[in-house]
C-alpha cells in the first residue's frame, strides 16, 4: 500500500491551491489545483515558481 500524498506549504491564489509534495521516488514536486467547481485544471510542476505563476494566470471554464 503506498502513502498518499502529504501536501505541505499549501497556499491559496484565488481559487487555486499551490503545494509541494514528494512523488514515490523522493523527488519535490509542486502542484496547482483550481478548486472551483466543474474545473478540473491540475498540474505538476518541478518548481514553485513555476506552480504560482499557472495559478496565478489560470482562467476557470467551468
Amino acid at each position: 500500500m503506498t502513502r498518499p500524498n502529504r501536501f505541505t506549504n499549501v497556499t491559496r491564489i484565488g481559487p487555486v491551491q499551490v503545494g509541494t509534495h514528494h512523488d514515490g521516488r523522493g523527488r519535490t514536486k509542486h502542484t496547482a489545483a483550481c478548486t472551483a467547481p466543474g474545473c478540473n485544471f491540475s498540474a505538476d510542476y518541478l518548481n514553485r515558481a513555476a506552480a504560482e505563476l499557472a495559478a496565478r494566470t489560470h482562467r476557470c471554464n467551468p
